[in-house]
């Protein structure tokens, strides 16, 4: 087969290749056990399914949506797709229908590959359906017509073996467009290069020392699709994706023993719901070199209790970054433990590490307008509060259909057009740079509280009380009363506990205020159920939570 170099779907071949027998996907296959399909046989599927979608008609460029679970399905289409130069688009079918309808609608896509329940509420729902002309179902077909996978497969036996070479694609140009959380609003469609993907892999490749024949446990599909690239292994959990938070703890850690899993990426509510499980039962998982914990900050109490089933060395890395920048920093959790987690109490906000290499990291002058373009000016001294902006090759350009979006996220470098693309993201997260170079996050840009005299920032302050040990998490908002805006604390509470609410009130106050950050909070309302993001079920919509409190107040 025909390599390419700036192809992302390259990697694979190049696996193929060089370890054609080794386990490239193992998923479950309902009947308790676990289906299984080496490199070579990823490779082939793959490249058989790029060339029978050309010859369907979904051809190069063309915007796809790809709406089909964790499998091998998915690691072949996108694969597939790569290769042929398709475009796939990536949506969480969990961030609602009101979303998923505007997402689809701003991607303009031509085609669409699914599994039947996604084409049935594309039919009932109007997803796409002044742009979709072609249409692939996973799985059994019904009354909306187009081909299936399974057909594509048969077909693809009389295609040449010239008709399955992979398209040539330089490193800008348009590999996927993939969606963001939505967290602090409707989600956007971050524009993937080829490119952009290259130097994803090469930044997780030497920042956690990944080599190929290891095995991981990918908790989130989009990470998953990174192992074939890696050379890793992929080991599909049984598991609802989208409810990370209320995963199977036993299912998940069998499938660690069962495989030997060497590499796991969770969120930190994953963490949090496996970890609890296995330290109560004194679980030991001695083949992990290394869990990968994102989404949100892990408070130190989840990582702690999770790193008792692991071995001597091994850490809990904690990278920073976004849908469009990953990894931006990374840190560990020994260092986490044993420094910078104690002055996340004392509300010095999270730090989240050191650059990884070919990143760089400035914080700028909080500003919500656009800022056309850069200049040093913007740049505020080591310690104040700004907002982080980053540059370096796997940083995406822009939003698919979404200029407005694009110009606030965007800062032109004119001072360097050739050097790592020539512009800034803008993260929309505020936090602070401290001696050693390392990032400190203290919340998002948008869910700062500006009271008269000062800002509170939500993660800086949250940290002092998370603190407590009957805390399970807090959320600051600002609620508006009286032409004027009042710092509110939720509180969620550990369901596994007998607690005192009035008396946790009275030692959250009390650490309010011994703590200058903190000492304008006196208001404190519990919440039995904090919103959060169907992505990783850890980032809170503190949107939601102002609206409730602004209810529960007199």
């Amino acid at each position: 087969m025909k390599q390419t170099t700036t192809n992302i779907a390259s990697a694979l071949p190049e696996m193929a290749a060089r370890q054609p027998d080794t386990m490239a996907i193992a998923w479950p296959d309902g009947r308790g056990g676990f289906s299984q399909r080496s490199f070579r046989e990823l490779d082939e599927d793959s490249s058989r399914l790029a060339a029978a979608l050309t010859a369907y008609g979904i051809g190069r460029g063309m915007r796809t949506v790809v709406m089909v679970p964790p499998s091998l399905d998915l690691f072949a289409l996108t694969f597939g797709l790569f290769k042929a130069g398709i475009v796939p688009v990536m949506v969480d079918p969990g961030m609602g229908l009101k979303s998923l309808k505007v997402c689809l609608a701003e991607a303009e896509p031509e085609a669409f590959i699914g599994i039947a329940k996604a084409h049935a509420a594309r039919v009932m729902l109007g997803w796409g359906r002044d742009t979709i002309r072609l249409r692939v179902t996973a799985g059994p077909r019904l009354f909306w017509g187009g081909t299936t996978l399974a057909k594509l497969r048969s077909e693809s036996a009389r295609l040449s073996a010239a008709d399955m070479e992979p398209v040539e694609t330089g490193p800008d140009d348009v590999a996927a467009i993939l969606f963001t959380s939505g967290s602090t609003g409707v989600p956007k469609g971050a524009v993937y290069t080829h490119g952009n993907f290259l130097a994803q892999v090469e930044r997780l490749k030497d920042t956690y020392g990944i080599e190929p024949g290891e095995i991981d446990l990918p908790t989130f599909p989009l990470f998953a699709l990174f192992d074939p690239a890696l050379g890793m292994s992929a080991v599909i959990p049984e598991m609802d994706p989208t409810r990370p938070a209320n995963v199977d703890p036993v299912k998940i850690l069998d499938a660690i023993q069962k495989f030997g899993v060497t590499n796991t990426f969770g969120s930190p509510a994953l963490l949090h719901r496996v970890g609890s499980y296995g330290a109560a039962k004194g679980v030991k998982l001695p083949t992990l070199r290394r869990v990968i914990c994102a989404g949100a900050p892990a408070q130190p109490t989840i990582l702690e209790r999770f790193a008792t089933m692991l071995p001597e060395g091994t850490e809990i890395h904690t990278p920073y970054g976004a849908t469009e920048a990953l990894p931006v920093s990374s840190i560990g959790s020994r260092t986490i433990l044993a420094e910078t987690g104690p002055q996340t109490a004392l509300g010095r906000g999270v730090c989240v590490g050191v650059p990884v290499r070919r990143m760089q990291v400035r914080v700028i002058k909080i500003d919500d307008g656009p800022i056309e373009t850069w200049s040093d000016d913007l740049v505020v001294p080591d310690g104040e509060v700004g907002e982080f902006a980053v540059k370096g090759p796997l940083v995406t350009r822009s939003y698919y259909g979404r200029d407005e979006a694009t110009a606030l996220a965007k800062i032109m470098d004119p001072t360097d057009p050739a050097e790592e693309s020539g512009f800034w993201h803008r993260m929309g997260d505020v936090g602070y740079l401290d001696g050693q170079g390392r990032l400190w996050f203290c919340g998002r840009k948008a869910h700062r509280v500006q009271l008269e005299q000062e800002t509170l920032y939500t993660i800086q302050c949250e940290g002092v009380f998370n603190a407590h040990e009957d805390v399970y998490r807090t959320a600051l908002v600002g609620v508006q009363q009286g032409g004027s805006t009042l710092p509110v604390l939720c509180v969620e509470l550990h369901k596994d506990r007998t607690v005192d609410r009035p008396k946790i009130q009275t030692e959250l106050r009390a650490r309010a205020a011994a703590n200058e950050l903190t000492g304008r909070i006196d208001t404190f309302l519990f919440h039995n159920d904090f919103p959060v993001d169907i992505r990783h079920n850890a980032k809170i919509f503190r949107e939601k939570l102002a609206a409730w409190a602004t209810t529960r107040l007199p």
